[in-house]
């Protein structure tokens, strides 16, 4: 169906499931809160329900099986960990199922736009709200007893959506509704003006204003999977854990027995690969005043590893928030920072005139095509720096985590058939791009981040390692030195989850 942006309208509900989102189904959704705010048992259990919930809704009684899925998923799960799950790890997921042709049309709608959903409101309010630019979410109500845990019950259900919409617009009807003709959440259409029903068709005099406003990139993202868990992927990862877990011992075993010049050879016999683009500087020569300073991009925690790795020599990282045992199953040195700008800088001195030293300006990872903003300490430093751009690709676990714990990061990376690491060197910066040359410590920042990003692709950005764990931790991301009892306590909360 076609629609043009001379519309004089200015409402819009539209249904979000199987419209707004291309797949109507959102059992997925559901396993990511199963998996991210509780652990592997209930997301198997839930995997083990779906030819259920597939018959009830065969059966027409789509209703009790969206309620089946509401229980398991929730139950028992606090509230503050479904609304951490909502707010840093499904965004990302929905984003990547947007309609973008139902978006244009939802857009153009700027007075008042409403979604509905299926799911409990608290798991899509955020998304659809910063995301989307949507005004009202109507969905269910998750209920949570009075110690603030989910009972797994919902209040409202589709056949109130519709009383739920007529209440928003008393005075006049909306513009526009956006659904499924055969669908039990699109109850609403019949209270609008005007109806419009998937597949959807922009006229072409409204792409100008489509590319003005699009919806806002999901830049900060968390949680451990990589790909939406439908049920086969799903089944995909219960089967793969067992033999990924054995794979990781073995390939972080030899990580710390071999030789730099070894493990590329070794890590092909395990699925590993790493692309080299560019041509790496040589070592420093004995006698030489001081070493090269290799500027990274941050992915993840292996980025200095991989670094060492492709030079096949150990380089000394420098970082700012990692585990004690990440730091024990490092295969190089590691220089721990305080984040007090003067003993850094004095650290990073000292370390390089020792030799050669990797820095991650960025201060922590970033999964999404956008670079953080570079602190400026490195290039106060050195002349002779070195940018290099580090990407990855995975197929099954994310080896990042703002929300869960650092020392798992390593082991959930190697758990992955097959991790693809991607280096690509730069050229030394000339002097004239330096502080030597006058320009300021950020200018240097700025250009080096400027030149990495266009070499990967990515965008630049200004956020930094404090808005990334604000968005999804709460909190500003350091990782402080506690006692081995506090230690081992997050531990057991964080394994926990895993057996109930």
């Amino acid at each position: 169906m076609e629609f043009s942006s001379s519309s004089s309208s200015s409402s819009v509900v539209s249904e979000l499931e199987g419209t707004l989102l291309k797949d109507p189904d959102p059992f997925s959704y559901f396993m990511l809160v199963a998996f991210e705010a509780s652990g592997l048992i209930r997301f198997a259990l839930l995997l083990l329900l779906w030819p259920v919930i597939r018959l009830l809704d065969v059966l027409g009684f789509g209703d009790v099986g969206l309620k089946l899925m509401v229980f398991v998923s929730t139950v028992g799960v606090p509230l503050s960990e479904i609304e951490s799950v909502a707010r840093a790890v499904l965004p990302k997921f929905c984003m990547d199922d947007i309609d973008m042709e139902a978006w244009k049309v939802f857009s153009l709608h700027h007075d008042r736009r409403v979604v509905v959903t299926k799911m409990p409101r608290v798991m899509v309010e955020r998304f659809v709200k910063e995301h989307l630019r949507a005004d009202e979410v109507i969905g269910s109500e998750l209920c949570v007893n009075r110690f603030g845990f989910a009972t797994g019950i919902v209040k409202g259900d589709s056949s109130s959506i519709s009383s739920r919409v007529s209440k928003l617009f008393v005075d006049e009807k909306p513009t526009l509704g956006l659904g499924r003709v055969a669908s039990a959440g699109s109850s609403f259409l019949s209270l609008c003006k005007k109806q419009m029903h998937p597949p959807f068709i922009t006229a072409q005099n409204s792409h100008h204003h489509h590319q003005l406003l699009r919806p806002l990139p999901v830049i900060f993202h968390d949680g451990r999977l990589v790909k939406r868990p439908t049920p086969s992927t799903a089944l995909l990862i219960i089967l793969w854990i067992p033999l990924g877990i054995l794979l990781a011992i073995i390939r972080i075993i030899m990580g710390l027995i071999l030789p730099m010049w070894a493990i590329p050879y070794v890590s092909r016999l395990f699925g590993g690969k790493i692309i080299v683009k560019g041509k790496p500087p040589l070592p420093p020569v004995s006698g030489s005043p001081g070493g090269v300073l290799f500027v990274c991009t941050h992915r993840t925690l292996m980025d200095p590893v991989v670094l060492s790795t492709v030079l096949r020599r150990q380089i000394p990282a420098v970082t700012y928030s990692i585990s004690k045992l990440s730091e024990i199953l490092s295969p190089i040195p590691t220089v721990r920072l305080t984040r007090i700008r003067h003993v850094d800088a004095e650290k990073i001195k000292r370390q390089l005139s020792k030799g050669d030293l990797v820095v991650c300006p960025e201060g922590t990872t970033c999964r999404e095509p956008f670079l953080l903003r570079f602190s400026a300490l490195f290039a106060e430093l050195t002349d002779q720096i070195v940018p290099v751009a580090m990407n990855y690709r995975v197929g099954f676990f994310h080896a990042t985590t703002a929300r869960g714990w650092k020392g798992l990061d390593p082991i959930f990376f190697f758990m992955n058939p097959r991790p693809i690491y991607e280096v690509t060197f730069l050229n030394q910066l000339p002097v004239e791009a330096t502080c030597s040359s006058g320009k300021s410590p950020h200018d240097v920042a700025n250009y080096v981040q400027r030149i990495l990003a266009a070499t990967l692709g990515f965008e630049c950005t200004n956020f930094t390692r404090k808005d990334k764990y604000r968005v999804l931790a709460g909190n500003d991301g350091t990782v402080s030195y506690i006692s081995f009892v506090d230690q081992f306590r997050k531990v057991v909360s964080t394994i926990k989850p895993f057996f109930h």
